[in-house]
């Protein structure tokens, strides 16, 4: 993939991020950036840090020391609420839909849009969620299925498009091709795709460095808690990858 400009400021810096649990350092030290219309995948074997840190983002964890800024600015993030103050999306490998609702439903879940008269508003809902959907997938036609008819991937859109309609800037993806079919897969990598034109950036979480090499533009590997490196990925093979992941060597590292 082509990689972002790279240039002026980052959507989101994490600067020198530690936290520990019950005296075993999950993250030691880490910085990351992620930029504009970029994607950065987060590689490592589990029980590397790449959850704990990126939690840190989402508001799940706090970290003990280091400090987040979000388009140059220090960003207090105490909690999901505050993440979501900053415009910043998790779509977690569950994607924490109600089965039993349509996408519209779903994409307005808790946020409901409702008449003067203090109604449910479901044809404005689905007249916003076509209008989402027509940006980001303009295949997906079931709009009045419950969620559980849908595949892997079309439940992946809901939640993107659920995302993006409230104004995500900054989208945390957990394995977002895990258990998916080849087709679905490439419906996901078109999502990011069209993500990425619209300027949002993406910390995409997975230990696939086949994934990794086809989605993203850069990719941070961590290994016991620390950064191994960062690297593009058109710069490096796949094998590179499973060094750094493995050997915690980055391949100018591994030549020398």
């Amino acid at each position: 993939m082509a990689t972002g400009t790279n240039k002026g400021t980052p959507l989101v810096e994490m600067r020198d991020i530690s936290i520990a649990f019950g005296g075993v350092q999950a993250v030691d030290h880490v910085t990351v950036d992620l930029y504009p219309g970029e994607v950065v995948g987060l590689l490592g074997h589990n029980g590397a840090g790449k959850s704990t840190l990126i939690k840190c983002l989402s508001g799940a964890y706090q970290q003990d020391s280091g400090e987040i800024f979000v388009n140059g600015e220090k960003a207090t993030i105490n909690n999901p609420r505050d993440a979501r103050g900053y415009n910043i999306e998790t779509i977690y490998q569950t994607l924490a839909l109600a089965d039993n609702l349509d996408a519209a439903s779903n994409l307005f879940l808790g946020r409901e849009l409702t008449t003067p008269f203090g109604f449910v508003d479901d044809s404005k809902m689905e007249a916003e969620t076509r209008k989402i959907m027509g940006r980001l997938n303009s295949n997906f036609r079931k709009f009045n299925v419950p969620v559980s008819a849908l595949s892997g991937g079309q439940r992946q859109s809901v939640a993107i498009s659920r995302a993006v309609y409230f104004n995500a800037r900054i989208l945390i993806m957990d394995e977002p091709t895990a258990a998916l079919g080849p087709q679905e897969t490439q419906m996901v990598a078109e999502l990011i795709d069209e993500l990425k034109r619209q300027g949002l950036g993406i910390f995409l979480i997975d230990h696939d460095v086949h994934q990794v090499k086809r989605l993203c533009d850069r990719a941070s590997v961590m290994k016991n808690g620390q950064l191994v490196g960062t690297v593009n990925v058109d710069d490096v093979t796949e094998d590179d990858l499973l060094a750094m992941i493995i050997l915690g060597k980055k391949p100018e590292e591994l030549a020398a």
